[in-house]
């Protein structure tokens, strides 16, 4: 049964927070799918973003430590939630932005990368990272089950500054977007039966 909450939050979007009251679904669904891709040390000071009824991303829980977690997005046929480094909120703000413009997938990479690299858009910290959860939500006992992969962001790296290939590797590290501010390290883990 989906229990909706009114809840005074803060609307996440480029300019910062806008406090308003938001009609949240489940905002306790929301904290637990959220949470599933934090590692446990950081789980209980993680600041968690959900999503209103309308639709907008809102921050449901405030946080202590310098993680933020973001909850399924309920339009979104598969379960996917992810947890991320402060210093990595801008560039995925932009990115929403840009996705709620309709530019294409290549095109948010390549303007937010242009405005990083103009310092229109901050870069994230060295190493800051990045855990993605990707499987199925049971909503009755508020559980998941799939896998986590880990993106640790090394901006400009390049495969001569890490020693890492640019091709995927299934269950090991690669590297994405060499040489660019959006450089990163790609872990996922193994398929089944690998």
């Amino acid at each position: 049964m989906m229990r909706a909450g009114t809840v005074l939050t803060c609307l996440v979007c480029a300019a910062g927070c806008v406090t308003a009251e938001a009609q949240v679904v489940n905002p306790e669904e929301q904290i637990a799918q959220a949470l599933v891709a934090a590692p446990s040390d950081k789980a209980d000071g993680a600041r968690v973003l959900g999503f209103a009824e309308d639709g907008s991303l809102v921050e449901i829980r405030a946080g202590s430590n310098d993680l933020i977690c973001q909850a399924d997005n309920p339009a979104d046929e598969r379960f996917s939630a992810s947890c991320y480094h402060e210093s990595l909120s801008p560039y995925f703000t932009r990115g929403r932005e840009l996705d709620a413009e309709g530019a294409p997938r290549e095109d948010r990479y390549r303007i937010r990368f242009e405005e990083m690299e103009s310092g229109a858009l901050a870069k994230p910290v060295m190493s800051a990272t990045q855990y993605i959860f990707d499987g199925t939500w049971d909503a009755e006992t508020r559980t998941a089950s799939g896998a986590i992969r880990w993106t640790i962001y090394v901006p400009g790296a390049t495969p001569a500054s890490t020693g890492l290939s640019e091709q995927p590797v299934d269950g090991g590290p690669w590297l994405m977007f060499a040489g660019t501010p959006g450089a990163h390290i790609m872990i996922v883990p193994p398929r089944d039966g690998q």
